[in-house]
């Protein structure tokens, strides 16, 4: 009988790489918000893979950028301080690279002085030529001895299976952290926050979205008449300015209708149950400098 292995997987690249669309992609449920946007991701997020014979734990970090504020501070310092503590790093970098720029430089940097098992995969292959990505595999291959090199187009399902069982390949005989049915350890609530954002990200302007956190202040099960689970779910959309904020908001309610509707139908895809969904649009002016709501993208 074959050995069971589990491990720690981080995937970590500079913003708007395709970290969160490999990471849903290889757990195959949707864990993590992916928008056309930079910094979709504020905080470290997990995603468990179970195999016949490994379990497969993965943070989605937050994407490496210039920090400008508080928050953009907390989301580099929980990418960079999951690195040391994983077993396997799968770095990932763009097909259109015809070097390694400054983001990429300083990561290599972090995952050379963790001395980490690293797997890179360049994402976004179709917009390249063969031959400029062969120069780039080469240019990488010089830096750091990588484990495996994947070239990948990260919507693609076929992909899925060459980095889990390369990932596999890798790992120590271990137990499984978490139950074999679990995909994610957020609770229900945040990712009820990670849905109703993500729909913020696709709808709104691009000024607007980036300056949005969501809090869900109340999270209910109930049955309904036909003796149904219901989830009543409120959440607070808090934005930077009371001009976002009717933008949010739109003629006659529109655009936040169209967020709670999309919102609502993922919840209840992924929750299986129904959900009532109700959402309102508060302004907080400093919410990135503040410290008590900056904290919560904190690794825990």
């Amino acid at each position: 009988m074959a050995e069971f292995k589990s491990g720690f997987v981080t995937l970590i690249g500079r913003t708007n790489v395709g970290k969160s669309t490999l990471l849903n992609l290889l757990v195959g449920e949707k864990v993590a918000a992916i928008a056309n946007k930079v910094q979709t991701t504020r905080t470290a997020i997990k995603g468990i893979v179970n195999r016949e014979n490994s379990q497969i734990v993965f943070t989605d970090t937050p994407g490496i950028h210039k920090p400008k504020t508080k928050l953009n501070e907390t989301m580099i310092e929980t990418s960079f301080s999951v690195i040391p503590d994983s077993d396997i790093v799968l770095f990932l970098i763009e097909a259109t690279s015809t070097e390694i720029g400054r983001g990429d430089r300083i990561i290599l940097d972090k995952i050379k002085e963790a001395k980490r098992k690293t797997i890179l995969i360049i994402n976004k292959i179709d917009l390249v030529k063969r031959e400029n990505l062969l120069e780039l595999i080469e240019i990488y291959r010089t830096e750091y001895n990588f484990e495996a090199v994947i070239p990948i187009s990260a919507i693609k399902d076929k992909y899925r299976d060459i980095i889990l069982d390369e990932i596999e390949k890798n790992l120590k005989e271990g137990p499984a952290y978490y139950d074999i049915e679990e995909y994610t350890d957020q609770t229900l609530r945040q990712l009820a926050e990670e849905t109703i954002r993500e729909k913020a990200l696709k709808l709104l302007q691009d000024e607007v979205p980036h300056g949005i956190y969501v809090e869900v202040e109340k999270m209910k099960s109930r049955k309904n008449r036909q003796k149904e689970e219901i989830y009543d779910i409120e959440a607070t959309i808090y934005c930077l300015r009371e001009s976002h904020k009717g933008i949010i908001i739109g003629k006659n309610g529109d655009m936040l209708k169209r967020i709670g509707s999309l919102a609502r139908h993922d919840m209840e895809s992924n929750f299986c149950t129904k959900v009532n969904l109700k959402t309102w649009v508060k302004v907080k002016e400093d919410w990135q400098e503040n410290q008590k709501i900056v904290d919560k993208f904190k690794l825990k």
